[in-house]
């Protein structure tokens, strides 16, 4: 790390600072060449999906298919580096436990199969089959409902649905993922709305749209390929509305580092025609009043008899419940929702005014709508302004939850789920000849419930994090190490490993840029985006080292070592051809999969049938269904006017995916050389008597008897609501409480923490 610097970045995203970052992280991780090879491939139909975000690909890619994250998730798990038995002699696990997350990561690809020794305080090399040998005994011997197996989302659909049918035959639906940490609002409240799980658009809508609205979802930062489509947007006149607490870069200006022209001369697009600073948890007042302006608007239109603004033959023949949602935005002051959000009337009803112009308009959203008390409540209110004017199921329209890791959404639609009702339970008890339970399973937060109360025995992680992901570090770091067993199937070492059971597995597995040979030749995989489109994906580098394996097979020598044999699983055929396992996808889930095989590499994907784009509402009522909120407040039982407290927004930098940290800058907020960093308003600054540059501690204001503290964190002034502040998770998760979720779907509430800032205590050497 080098020395923090804080200087405004006054560039575009995209341009010559994301082909300069791409050269660093090339050269940094010493495969300048080889690299830069990998990436001609990356999302081509011959090459390998991004194991970055999820973003789609397009049937005619670019030549450089890729953005500056994607590369840098590319270059990061393809590293030269290696880390094997010789740099665990070295390096005790609690030396290692006071290295930094991105330290951890960088030392390269983890190489042979490990298991901890509390004697020497170190991981030391096993063999595949003593491992195998003991976790099988160990899942054994604990009741099946102790024992969770968490999915991170960049598993392929392959080894999802081997995972998922291990953990229901092993006894349980314990199958929480990181869907449970992010999205999970989006999965109940779109079924209950519009009848399906996922976003209703397609690539091929942002050709079509006339107006795009964007909600909490830094798009420069977190999926910068989608700028592309955005770019053709602008460039068309299409109107860009965005909502969003921080002004984000890749929402205000965008040079193509694919165009030579616009390299050459600095040329730039502007992104969102509207910027609208809301308040954190202010988009549920906002929208509302956005809705509220439209119903104004359109009883002025029909007393002047003039075409209405509200799409009524949409409404009347497709959707229920509208009178009562009228009712309710009749029912609310404009003084509230302007408090609330933190917009004025004026700036709601010119949104709202674009809006009613437009024929066909997409709603994208991110974790700023959905990490919320009332996240579920959130998405559904911007289900309703959509519905006001029929932009669900036509052409240029609809709404578009944006996903984080390559296959999240994927992982859920063949399995990964703790919802026994969300998956196909008799199918797969006629398929395997077993009895799947019937039980809900734990998620995310409930998982991590049961650690700390000491029910859970066993935690075996398919990918991730998940120590460093969840709220509540401290806390969970200690209940962690009474688990019995950990077993963690991994890429690159991380804290989870450090922080580890008494029996503890590190198991290297390959990525999925790699060539998987198996016995039936080389293997493809695949995944889903998010826009409900498959695709195939072939690794194309060599792999890492003799002893790490694939996850299939990984998996399958899990099943094999826990499982009683099952005549009807044969799962070294599935490992031997995983088209065999494609083939089993699709005997379960005929109708999404048709044809997987034939079809996994057609140029513009597999797309899976969404009954809410024809208009067809799989809901209890048969339509697309207006759902009154509660009120403004996205996190009522949190809110407080009290002036000493702020709301803090968790959030990435540009040089990290999720709690994966590829580097110490934030070039689009001027970060440099530190993570240790509060962004505040320069008003509240002013009132707490602080300095722009000093540091603070930063203390959860929570009514229960746990304290959570971040010590040591620097003021930078920064272009942020007043009333809010922000920071950089994972190193900010210590100040959520676990309780501090979605009041429906347990997803953290990471967007709206009431904290207290003091000035940092003096250091001893300072004293």
């Amino acid at each position: 790390m080098t020395e923090p610097k804080i200087e405004a970045y006054t560039g575009p995203a995209g341009g010559w600072g994301s082909a300069k970052s791409l050269a660093e992280i090339l050269t940094r991780e010493h495969i300048p060449v080889t690299g830069a090879a990998m990436l001609t491939r990356q999302n081509k139909p011959d090459g390998f999906m991004c194991v970055s975000c999820a973003w789609p690909k397009p049937a005619k890619p670019l030549p450089f298919e890729y953005c500056e994250n994607g590369a840098k998730a590319t270059a990061w798990e393809q590293t030269a580096k290696r880390v094997g038995p010789d740099f665990f002699r070295r390096h005790s696990v609690t030396e290692l436990l006071t290295w930094p997350d991105h330290d951890l990561e960088k030392v390269g690809r983890l190489t042979h199969p490990m298991r901890f020794n509390a004697a020497t305080d170190r991981y030391e090399p096993v063999e595949w089959a003593d491992a195998f040998a003991e976790i099988g005994r160990e899942l054994k011997a604990m009741e099946p409902a102790s024992v969770v197996f968490y999915a991170s989302g960049r598993a392929s659909l392959e080894t999802s649905y081997m995972y998922g049918l291990l953990a229901r035959m092993y006894g349980n639906n314990n199958l929480p993922d990181s869907s449970n940490m992010c999205h999970e609002p989006t999965s109940v409240a779109l079924p209950e709305s519009i009848g399906v799980p996922v976003g209703t658009t397609i690539l091929a809508d942002f050709e079509e749209t006339d107006l795009i609205m964007f909600f909490g979802q830094n798009v420069g930062s977190n999926s910068p390929r989608m700028l592309h489509p955005l770019q053709d947007a602008r460039k068309r006149g299409v109107p860009i509305i965005t909502f969003n607490p921080l002004r984000e870069r890749g929402l205000e200006r965008f040079t193509n580092p694919q165009s030579p022209l616009e390299m050459l001369t600095g040329a730039s697009t502007k992104i969102s025609t509207q910027y609208h600073q809301v308040k954190t948890g202010g988009d549920l007042a906002a929208l509302t009043g956005i809705c509220k302006a439209l119903v104004a608007a359109d009883r002025e239109a029909e007393a002047a008899s003039r075409p209405r603004v509200i799409d009524v033959d949409f409404v009347a023949e497709h959707t229920r419940g509208v009178a009562e949602f009228v009712a309710f935005c009749d029912g609310q002051d404009w003084a509230a929702i302007e408090r609330r959000s933190g917009l004025t009337r004026e700036a709601l009803e010119a949104a709202a005014a674009v809006y009613g112009q437009s024929r066909n308009v997409i709603g994208i959203y991110g974790m700023g709508l959905t990490q919320h008390r009332l996240g579920v409540e959130t998405v559904q209110m911007l289900v309703n302004l959509l519905l006001l004017r029929g932009n669900i199921g036509k052409p240029g329209a609809g709404i578009c939850p944006v996903r984080g890791h390559s296959n999240v959404q994927g992982q859920r639609t063949v399995g990964i789920s703790e919802k026994p009702e969300l998956v196909p339970l008799d199918k797969l008890a006629a398929q395997y000849g077993f009895e799947p339970p019937r039980e809900k399973g734990m998620n995310t937060v409930e998982a991590c419930e049961g650690i700390l109360a000491g029910t859970v025995a066993g935690f075996v992680m398919l990918g991730g994090n998940f120590v460093r992901a969840v709220p509540d570090t401290v806390r969970m770091e200690q209940a962690w190490r009474k688990m019995r067993l950990t077993v963690q199937v991994s890429t690159k070492l991380n804290r989870s490993h450090l922080v580890h059971g008494e029996i503890s597995y590190i198991l290297p597995c390959l990525g999925r840029i790699e060539i998987d040979e198996q016995a039936s030749g080389p293997q493809a995989v695949s995944m889903e985006d998010s826009t409900s489109c498959f695709h195939g994906s072939k690794g194309v580098a060599k792999p890492v080292g003799e002893h790490v394996r694939s996850e299939p097979w990984i998996v399958a020598e899990l099943a094999k070592a826990t499982l009683a044999p099952n005549p009807k699983v044969d799962w070294d055929r599935w490992v031997a051809d995983y088209a065999t396992v494609r083939d089993a996808i699709q005997e379960t889930y005929p109708e999404k999969f048709a044809d997987f095989n034939a079809r996994l590499f057609e140029p513009r994907g597999m797309h899976t049938p969404l009954a809410a784009r024809s208009r067809k509402w799989d809901t209890k009522t048969g339509k697309a269904n207006f759902i009154v909120p509660p009120g403004l407040e996205a996190d009522p039982d949190m809110a407080s006017d009290r002036r000493d407290v702020l709301d803090l927004i968790t959030l990435r930098s540009n040089d990290q995916f999720n709690t994966t940290i590829y580097g110490y800058d934030d070039r689009f907020r001027g970060v440099s050389g530190t993570r240790r960093i509060l962004f505040m308003n320069g008003n509240d600054i002013e009132r707490f008597q602080l300095k722009d540059g000093e540091e603070v501690d930063v203390v959860t204001e929570a009514a229960d008897e746990f304290a959570r503290e971040v010590k040591a964190l620097r003021i930078v002034e920064y272009d942020i609501p007043a009333g809010n502040c922000a920071g950089y998770y994972p190193e900010l998760n210590p100040l959520i409480p676990l309780w501090h979720h979605d009041s429906r779907s347990k997803t953290p509430a990471a967007k709206s923490i009431p904290v207290r800032i003091a000035k940092a205590a003096p250091t001893a050497a300072a004293g």
